[in-house]
């Protein structure tokens, strides 16, 4: 579920999702504004066959925080600087 797989597109994969999520987060924004910006994103694009479910979005988040990539700080996502 982390990597693509014969099972899971590469756009779904957790990584994947991931990369959108940092990509989003050039400052601080609330989970649920990552999320409506995301999900209006995969709207917009449609190049994938399965839209984005919260719960994909939520593990990957999940993901990233485990990774040291993102915190959460007064209520507000943040990138972690390395």
């Amino acid at each position: 579920m982390i990597l693509p797989s014969k099972h899971l597109s590469q756009d779904r994969a957790l990584l994947t999702v991931g990369v959108g999520i940092l990509q989003h987060l050039g400052q601080p924004k609330t989970v649920s504004a990552v999320w409506e910006e995301l999900h209006r994103r995969g709207e917009e694009a449609q190049h994938s066959a399965t839209p984005l479910k919260f719960d994909q979005f939520i593990l990957a988040l999940d993901l990233l925080f485990l990774m040291g990539a993102v915190q959460l700080d007064e209520g507000l996502l943040r990138r972690k600087k390395p």
